[in-house]
């Protein structure tokens, strides 16, 4: 089956809150340039609403964005504002606040509770929506706890503005304290074949037991992040994808769909073919030996760890 006729609903459903998305979604990251930020080369503006478009004929319905996802020329959510709207009824736009960037691409200070609403405004008025769907509180690393800023999210889903609520870059506590203030529908964190996190592997077990939708990020760089996809795959990624005739990349988008149904996968791109061949990797079904060969590796790290 050709990777151009295979759509996102072959990677299945889950739901954030009462919306429901497919499982292979859309990260807008990499959208602005060659890498995220101002690390690359600004990206052409028509090849990427055309892969924005493209991602909506091919049955993507979630996308991940962010007010701080700018380029020196571009920025996601205008990008996704000019290709997209008026938006179709069923695509989620998922964004998250709490980092800020200066117009110069500098990070600045982190946002303050009372800043967040500031931040949500931002997000509105870029993407040109009176709500946002769901809203994720990344947290920064110089707080500690996340109450006061997930609070001061609460009260603007209380007041319209947000639909549903999640948090990123977070320990189980987190989770724990955010939801003692109000539900919680997603979880993002760093999470890849190739990245041992004993820490994220327990948050990734209790969100499945408590039907919390887990949405890694980086799942295709792995150690590169934000400057793009990793070249450095194992033996195992490489020799599974041969067997699957696809790529290491794919494989490693299908092993991070294999780890529950509650798993959503956002790889971003700016290439329509890699777009295209993101989406097919949501129709790969690995069986339990394969799953035990990719993760062996992993495994070993986390014991000697």
């Amino acid at each position: 089956m050709s990777s151009q006729t295979i759509t996102a609903d072959a990677a299945g459903t889950w739901k954030l809150g009462d919306l429901p998305v497919h499982r292979l979604g859309y990260g807008a990251m990499r959208l602005t340039g060659s890498a995220a930020f101002h690390h690359g080369t600004p990206s052409d503006r028509e090849r990427s609403l055309a892969v924005l478009r493209k991602a909506i004929d091919l049955g993507v319905n979630h996308i991940d964005t962010a007010a701080f996802y700018f380029s020196s020329l571009r920025s996601a959510n205008e990008l996704i504002n000019s290709a997209l709207a008026p938006y179709p009824d069923d695509l989620v736009i998922v964004t998250k606040v709490g980092p800020y960037r200066t117009y110069d691409g500098e990070w600045g200070t982190s946002a303050r509770p009372e800043d967040l609403r500031g931040h949500v405004e931002e997000n509105l008025r870029q993407l040109g929506r009176d709500h946002l769907d769901v809203v994720n509180l990344r947290r920064m690393p110089k707080y500690d706890s996340i109450a006061e800023h997930f609070g001061a999210l609460a009260e603007l889903r209380e007041a319209g503005l947000i639909r549903h609520l999640g948090i990123s870059g977070v320990e189980p506590r987190h989770l724990a304290e955010a939801q003692a203030i109000a539900p919680v529908v997603c979880v993002q964190n760093r999470y890849a074949l190739d990245r041992p996190d004993p820490v994220t592997d327990e948050l990734l077990r209790i969100c499945g037991e408590q039907g919390i939708a887990f949405v890694p990020f980086y799942a295709v760089a792995g150690e590169s992040g934000e400057h793009g996809a990793t070249t450095a795959h194992d033996e195992e990624v490489r020799a599974v994808a041969r067997d699957h005739g696809a790529s290491p990349a794919q494989i490693r988008l299908a092993w991070t769909l294999h780890q529950g149904p509650h798993v959503l996968a956002i790889p971003g791109t700016g290439n329509p073919d890699h777009l295209a061949e993101n989406v097919a990797a949501g129709a790969i079904r690995l069986t339990d030996e394969e799953l035990d060969r990719l993760g062996a590796p992993r495994q070993r790290a986390g014991a000697t760890g």
